[in-house]
């Protein structure tokens, strides 16, 4: 296979489909949204500099995860947030391994499926869905929004139901992914 550095439109299309994901990525690493983001645009103008060749799909994938990760444990170890921060040295040893690495790019991933199919969603009910996977109450919700519990629990019925069909391909790497993580 003849390797090439990415064309624009691959470079493109990479952002587009990567760039939400990696940043949900970086911030497992750096608890920093903001940091995350900034990471990983600087990953990607690099990249872009750089001409860097990939292969494939895959190879691209691969690359930006293993930059992103880099690039968020060398903002870890920097001297400034060793002085600010409470990051212990078995902390970024643990975030180092292998194993660690490839459950956040799993869990990254799953983010990316479930953020894509609650998109589909109407509004008011990905709204809904949203608030609920963050952890708030339907009482929670109903405050927030405006709106009763009965439509929360409306919403939230709707929503599962038309989620269910498009999140069962997934189904065996959510169950991996939580497995573990607990």
């Amino acid at each position: 296979m003849k390797m090439s550095s990415l064309s624009l439109k691959e470079y493109e299309n990479a952002f587009n489909t990567l760039y939400p994901a990696l940043c949900v990525f970086s911030n497992t690493y750096i608890q920093d949204l903001d940091m995350a983001k900034d990471i990983v645009q600087e990953v990607f103008i690099k990249i872009w500099e750089k001409k860097i060749q990939l292969q494939d799909e895959a190879a691209i994938k691969s690359y930006f995860y293993m930059a992103v990760k880099n690039r968020s444990l060398d903002y870890l170890k920097s001297k400034h947030i060793k002085a600010t921060r409470s990051i212990s040295d078995e902390d970024i040893a643990q975030m180092e391994t292998d194993s660690f690495f490839f459950r956040e790019v799993a869990v990254s991933d799953i983010s990316m499926i479930i953020e894509n199919a609650v998109n589909t969603l109407p509004p008011k009910c990905a709204e809904v869905i949203r608030l609920s996977i963050g952890g708030m109450s339907n009482i929670e919700i109903s405050e927030k929004l405006g709106i009763s519990i009965n439509t929360i629990k409306t919403h939230k019925k709707n929503a599962y139901k038309f989620l269910k069909p498009l999140l069962k391909d997934s189904f065996l790497l959510f169950v991996f992914v939580f497995k573990i993580r607990n």
